[in-house]
Parts: structure tokens; C-alpha cells; sequence
């Protein structure tokens, strides 16, 4: 199973950037994509980006623009550049982790692939 670890997170004022850093352990072997969320007061948790293996990633249309996911190369720990940020920013951020295909023992053994870390608060002031 894979774990993840969230940081970078903390208040800032509108317009202002956060870098947020998310370092997975485990079977990091069988890691694919890897994706941002986040859950902001009162709302269900909701996807922001995805860093795809193979193809451009993707971003949800309220952070296009202003937000880039990146992975360094060689290691486990992915990144969410935070700039122009706004009030509706505010959230816990979480990452999570597809499976390669590849990783079947998940699937035949009904093990939960990834589990969810404590996320990293973002607090954007007005």
C-alpha cells in the first residue's frame, strides 16, 4: 500500500503562493498518475490536478492558469506551485496515487491501493 505525507501548506493573503509537497511511501513502485484534491469548509473533496505519466496534465478549470503539478524525477514527491491564490482556495489539500495496471495483487486481493494521508491546511485571507 502507499501512504503519503502533505506539507507546505500555512495562510496566506490573496495573491500570495504556496508550494505544497506531498512525499509517498510504500509500493511506490506501482504508483501511475498522481493527483492533487482538496476539501474545502463545508464542501465534498474535490479533484485539482492530475500529473499523468504519459500525457499533459491536468487541471480543474478554478486553478488553471495559476496552479502546476510536478514530480521530481527519481524520487516519490510530487508539488503543487500555488500562485494568485484566493479565498476560495482555502482547503485541506490532499494527494493520492493511481496503480499501474500492472499491480493486479490489489485488485485479486481487494486491498485498498493508496490511503489518505492528514492533507496540509491552506488558509487564503481576503
Amino acid at each position: 500500500q502507499v501512504q503519503f505525507l502533505e506539507s507546505g501548506g500555512g495562510v496566506v493573503q490573496t495573491g500570495g503562493s504556496l508550494r505544497l509537497s506531498c512525499a509517498a511511501s510504500g509500493d511506490t513502485f506501482c504508483i501511475s498518475d498522481m493527483s492533487w484534491y482538496r476539501q474545502g469548509p463545508g464542501s465534498e473533496r474535490e479533484l485539482v490536478a492530475i500529473l499523468h505519466k504519459s500525457s499533459s496534465p491536468y487541471y480543474a478549470d478554478s486553478v488553471k492558469g495559476r496552479f502546476t503539478i510536478s514530480r521530481a524525477d527519481g524520487e516519490n514527491t510530487m508539488y503543487l506551485q500555488m500562485n494568485s491564490l484566493r479565498p476560495d482556495d482555502t482547503g485541506v489539500y490532499y494527494c493520492n496515487a493511481d496503480r499501474k495496471a500492472a499491480c493486479v495483487q490489489y485488485s485479486q486481493l481487494g486491498i485498498d491501493f493508496t490511503s489518505w494521508g492528514q492533507g496540509t491546511q491552506v488558509t487564503v485571507s481576503s
